[in-house]
């Protein structure tokens, strides 16, 4: 279950007041004493991230977050911190334990705004006086009847699990490789392994599109671009599909038969992770881009700069000969988007396959909210070697 990648589980975020049993409710899920329970408020500080497996749903990752209306030292930062999660957010727990709904309703609206669904609980039902007034005026507030649930008592586990399990029930699951690839179809993947795919590990992209395209009962042939050639004579026709690592694009294309489809795994995840449209749409900028443009290339993971490395020299050697030396880049990785987006011409976003789709998307839609395009390595890549036109998105 721990080897489930983050970027495939459902997020189940918990949200609330300080002292209403947010970790309380994560212990009561995961029936362990991950977070730290007290009546001191602002207990709980940076989010705390726990993977656990629901039966009927799969892997999920939940996140106990701080009470929303901290008033400690440190609360605009754990505040930042809590807005983050809530970006990452596929399904939010608001939790009550009193009648005072000023904030829940505010945060409300922000689930709204994020088109994220959500489950109201109504804690401590055990220590409430009037639960049933209690929850009436809830439902009266937000038309929606809280879960009620004593996390000291073990009362509500079924219920909560019941509408968990229902908000995930008719989610449309999306494949990596989408049409393009059928069943039974033959699938020639090109992968370098270099300095960034150390010896005995395949990147996690590889490793997901090769289990799908299995499920798929596909014909799966594995090669490097040194032997692609020999990969290619090896085979009675050609491959219905080619899917290459971005950065070797050209190379791949001018190898490859008239009658094969040709993609990439970043491409391909520009779909699963992304908004492929919105990718495609605003890599057109670089047909006028100023020559002193401010670009940001963002990685979901972070890892220790290499020689090579795609997002640190790669794609910006591959700008700078195309635009010249005055273009700004800044790399950020992780969470660490630049709070002053209005001040860049372009972001550039890795595979992402580190981050939930929710995410992925939210972070776009931040940018469009301020009229900066997002496009991401593979559809640039493509489009500084001049083949954007002529592969399979």
């Amino acid at each position: 279950m721990n080897s489930v990648p983050k970027g495939e589980r459902k997020h189940i975020a918990i949200f609330g007041k300080t002292n209403t049993g947010k970790s309380s409710l994560i212990n009561f899920l995961t029936n362990q004493d991950l977070s730290i329970v007290s009546d001191k408020e602002g207990t709980t500080t940076d989010p705390v991230y726990k993977n656990m497996e629901i039966i009927g749903l799969g892997a999920c990752t939940l996140i106990d977050t701080a009470g929303f209306d901290d008033s400690t030292d440190l609360s605009d930062e754990r505040m930042k911190k809590t807005e983050n999660a809530l970006l990452k957010t596929d399904l939010a727990i608001l939790v009550f334990s009193d009648e005072d709904f000023q904030l829940e309703k505010k945060w409300v609206q922000k689930f709204k705004s994020l088109e994220i669904p959500f489950i109201l609980v109504l804690n401590k039902i055990d220590e409430l006086k009037e639960t049933e007034i209690l929850a009436t005026k809830i439902f009266n507030d937000f038309s929606i009847n809280p879960i009620l649930i004593s996390c000291r008592n073990k009362i509500g586990f079924e219920d909560l699990i019941y509408a968990i399990k229902n908000h995930f029930k008719n989610e449309i699951e999306i494949d990596i490789t989408g049409d393009l690839v059928k069943e039974n179809d033959t699938v020639l993947l090109v992968m370098p392994q270099d300095k960034q795919a150390p010896k005995g590990r395949l990147i996690l992209p590889q490793v997901q599109v090769l289990r799908e395209l299995l499920d798929k009962k596909c014909t799966v042939i594995s090669t490097s671009l040194k032997d692609i050639s020999n990969a290619l004579n090896s085979l009675v026709k050609p491959p219905n599909v080619i899917i290459t690592d971005s950065q070797i694009f050209k190379e791949v294309y001018e190898q490859k038969p008239k009658e094969s489809k040709m993609t990439s795994f970043s491409v391909l995840f520009a779909g699963y992770k992304g908004d492929i449209d919105y990718y495609l749409e605003s890599v057109k900028i670089l047909e006028n881009l100023k020559e002193n443009a401010n670009i940001i290339i963002s990685e979901a993971c972070t890892h220790n700069a290499i020689d090579g490395d795609i997002g640190r020299e790669k794609i910006p050697n591959l700008l700078r000969k195309k635009f010249g030396n005055k273009i700004n880049i800044t790399v950020v990785t992780g969470d660490n988007l630049p709070d002053d987006l209005e001040n860049y011409d372009l972001i550039i976003q890795c595979g992402a396959c580190m981050f939930n789709r929710k995410y992925v998307l939210n972070r776009i839609n931040m940018a469009k909210d301020k009229n900066i395009p997002v496009t991401n390595y593979g559809i640039i890549i493509a489009y500084l070697n001049g083949i954007l036109d002529k592969i399979n998105i």
